[in-house]
């Protein structure tokens, strides 16, 4: 494994993480002190995969199925924006409640 693929495979499981952290912050019953501070990390791990992702798409030298990390690097770019989303909702429903 190259450094691209290790790194947009780095960029993509910190941003399911933070799709993950969001998405059980929303559930109801969970976080339910520190529901804002789930939010944050949502948003801060989701913000974190999409740079890093984009950093391993524009450093690759070939095109996706090359070998060099662009498609996954792809992959955590959308990834990161869904986790940034539902980061967000947690902060409004936080912002709300609270």
């Amino acid at each position: 494994m190259g450094a691209g693929r290790i790194g947009s495979t780095v960029a993509a499981l910190l941003a399911l993480a933070g799709v993950v952290v969001g998405g059980l912050a929303l559930t109801p019953g969970r976080f339910r002190t520190g529901r804002a501070r789930a939010g944050w990390s949502a948003l801060a791990a989701g913000a974190f995969g999409m740079a890093l992702g984009g950093l391993v798409v524009l450093t690759s030298d070939g095109g996706v199925g090359t070998g060099n990390g662009r498609g996954g690097g792809y992959v955590a770019l959308v990834v990161g924006l869904i986790a940034v989303v539902v980061g967000g909702f947690v902060l409004a429903r936080s912002r709300r409640a609270g």
